[in-house]
């Protein structure tokens, strides 16, 4: 059993991390804040648009990585492996769209585009301050001209 002394010695060290802990942790958060605060708004849309690339990428390519294991599974039925088959290819020529698209807007002289292609509608995030309606015109007709979509499925967002 331990001493008295070495009890209160134990404790004092606890209360001492403890203590430590606390003053690091309003420490990094005030550091954290003032940083987010003082932080630049473009940069942080700048950020958004290598984040969303990259999170697109790592959900596609684990979606592949599901279809691959679907389609090379002994036990998976003919139906399941070309319904596999199936979304690979729509997921591979969706992929190529978006990147046509992306690379079209680009051209018209924007900084940086992103765009969603599903079934129902086409999205499109626009690094821009703010569109003129001959702008926004081009970047429809972009879209109506590549796809088979309606000016109606498009949805254009210009982001600052």
């Amino acid at each position: 059993m331990l001493s008295k002394k070495k009890k209160i010695f134990i404790l004092v060290g606890m209360v001492a991390l403890l203590v430590a802990t606390g003053c690091l942790n309003i420490f990094l958060n005030a550091k954290t804040t003032k940083a987010n605060a003082s932080g630049d708004d473009a940069l942080n849309y700048g950020n958004f648009f290598s984040t969303y690339r990259t999170d697109r990428q790592a959900t596609r390519d684990q979606t592949v990585l599901y279809l691959d294991a679907i389609i090379a599974n002994e036990a998976s039925t003919a139906e399941a492996v070309q319904n596999a088959e199936a979304q690979k290819l729509a997921l591979t020529k969706n992929m190529d769209l978006e990147l046509v698209l992306e690379g079209l807007i680009k051209a018209l002289g924007f900084e940086d585009a992103i765009v969603t292609a599903t079934t129902e509608n086409i999205n499109v995030i626009i690094k821009s301050d703010e569109m003129t309606e001959a702008e926004v015109a081009q970047v429809l007709d972009i879209i109506v001209t590549e796809t088979d979509k309606t000016a109606l499925d498009v949805r254009i967002i210009p982001v600052e």
